[in-house]
């Protein structure tokens, strides 16, 4: 508290490295569950943690330029690789983050340099279209799971939850009822306003009306967030260069905004404004985006229920 307004939308103060964590090493310590791609601050202390879920049929690789944006704020961002072929339901991936949580507190500080001590204390979930309706799967402990580490915060970003109303994959997440969200949590829901435009007639939209950003948000109980980029789309928050034919099927798709940096650096800097008030009780940054006093790199709509 008492801290003055940074430009969120900008790097931070920390430089960045990205660790690439392979399930299958052979080293003398407990190999994760699933190979992780996780950026941390090169420079020492002790860091918040978020655990963030790629998108369908997506690697975890194009979210680097993200995450290290989140990184460079002084967070330790995980980004496991959940699956490369999947069917439409996510129970595989809800026992999967599931396992990931409860390795951290054993395997994650013995892969990180020593001087980056994680704080398991402060620990946030969130992703990206189908690994955002994972996180609110986590949340709202569907298969009756539970983890060893308490998450604090909630991030959905453009949350997918089916192709259609009524056509939810399972496990569904909607109930279609204000509110009705029961975890005690905060959270945050960011939405593109392309995502729910086609981009070709033969393909549905990314993130269709009826099982989108806005029907999470209407659900969620207060402490929530919700923004929403005008012009961009639903993968619009990936790197600049994605490789590979997944890598150019991202641009293909989806509706997509003019290009990609104005949504990423946007989506980032709400989600450290998001992180720096609910894991480290520091607010200006997120009220200095409610309330105007930072230049945002878009034009966006926002609401809020506190």
């Amino acid at each position: 508290m008492g801290s003055s307004v940074t430009n969120i939308f900008e790097t931070g103060n920390y430089t960045t490295q990205l660790l690439r964590v392979d399930s299958c090493s052979r080293t003398q310590y407990v190999p994760p569950p699933k190979s992780l791609l996780i950026a941390t601050p090169i420079e020492g202390g002790k860091f918040p943690i978020l655990l963030f879920l790629h998108g369908y049929l997506l690697y975890n690789s194009f979210y680097s330029q993200l995450i290290q944006h989140v990184a460079s704020h002084g967070f330790i961002v995980i980004a496991p690789q959940l699956y490369t072929v999947a069917g439409p339901d996510i129970t595989d991936e809800i026992y999967s983050v599931t396992a990931i949580t409860n390795w951290l507190s054993k395997g994650l500080g013995k892969i990180l340099s020593p001087n980056i001590i994680p704080n398991f204390d402060k620990l946030a979930l969130g992703g990206h279209s189908r690994g955002g309706k994972t996180s609110f799967a986590i949340a709202l402990r569907k298969l009756n799971i539970t983890t060893d580490l308490k998450f604090s915060a909630i991030i959905g970003v453009d949350p997918v939850d089916g192709t259609d109303t009524g056509s939810q994959t399972s496990p569904p997440i909607l109930t279609y009822v204000p509110h009705s969200f029961d975890f005690d949590m905060a959270t945050l829901v960011i939405g593109s306003g392309l995502g729910d435009v086609k981009k070709n007639p033969l393909f549905p939209p990314c993130a269709p009306k009826g099982v989108n950003h806005e029907n999470f948000f209407n659900e969620c109980n207060k402490p929530s967030w919700h923004f929403v980029a005008k012009d961009y789309g639903h993968v619009d928050m990936l790197d600049d260069d994605t490789k590979g034919v997944r890598g150019k099927l991202s641009y293909c798709l989806c509706k997509n905004g003019e290009s990609r940096k104005p949504m990423r650096i946007f989506v980032g800097g709400v989600m450290v404004a998001f992180l720096k008030a609910y894991l480290d009780g520091d607010n200006v940054d997120l009220l200095a985006i409610r309330d105007k006093n930072v230049s945002v790199p878009l034009e966006m709509k926002f609401d809020y229920v506190v």
